[in-house]
């Protein structure tokens, strides 16, 4: 069980090329909590999601984790963070094994060789552990992503269209997936253009509206 946190948008604004997106954001989301985020095209709902990675510097006001802003606890906030967009960040000339190898060493940790066959046969890619991941269908692709996210210890996902390239199946597995991280005390920031139920776990709306 993952320790409660929350994530606090203290007045965010944004602008970009001289115009400004939206402004006076005010939100705070809780573990077990996700927020659904939309609003129309170009509103700045990209911009938003970067500035929550540390991608992006904030334009007006300040995004807190815990009560203190991001870029006083810049190590620590993205040990707790972990990102998952329309591209899948994979390393295509690495087994699929290889790949969640090396995602669980980036945050400090190892993982077995049967811990690796337990997760991807929950993702449906029995038998793929030795196999390039450049040799995999987009479909495969897109659940080798998931299996990275499953292991992930971070309590914050910012997900980015995550739903792209999945069937039925995949996307209900997502679903589940997010479902099981926020009955962990996790927090998720979902945009995507399906509205997809997440359990019977109900979305915190917040629509970005042009300034």
């Amino acid at each position: 069980m993952k320790a409660p946190s929350t994530l606090t948008f203290d007045k965010l604004g944004c602008s970009k090329g001289g115009r400004e997106l939206f402004r006076n954001v005010d939100y705070t989301l809780s573990s077990g909590q996700w927020m659904y985020l939309t609003g129309v095209n170009g509103v700045g709902k990209t911009s938003l999601l970067r500035m929550v990675c540390g991608l992006a510097s904030i334009g007006a006001g300040d995004i807190l984790w815990n009560g203190q802003s991001i870029h006083k606890q810049a190590d620590a906030y993205h040990q707790d963070l972990s990102y998952l967009g329309h591209l899948n960040g994979l390393q295509e000339s690495m087994t699929v094994a290889e790949n969640l190898t090396f995602t669980t060493a980036l945050a400090g940790r190892s993982i077995t060789e049967r811990r690796i066959r337990d997760v991807i046969g929950r993702f449906g890619l029995h038998g793929r552990a030795s196999q390039l991941v450049r040799h995999l269908s987009q479909g495969q692709k897109r659940r080798v992503a998931l299996s990275r996210l499953s292991l992930s210890p971070a309590r914050l996902w910012v997900l980015d269209e995550p739903y792209v390239a999945m069937d039925e199946g995949g996307v209900k597995m997502l679903a589940d997936l997010i479902a099981e991280h926020l009955q962990h005390n996790g927090l998720a920031l979902v945009t995507s253009h399906q509205r997809v139920p997440v359990g019977d776990i109900p979305a915190r709306m917040l629509e970005l509206k042009a300034a």
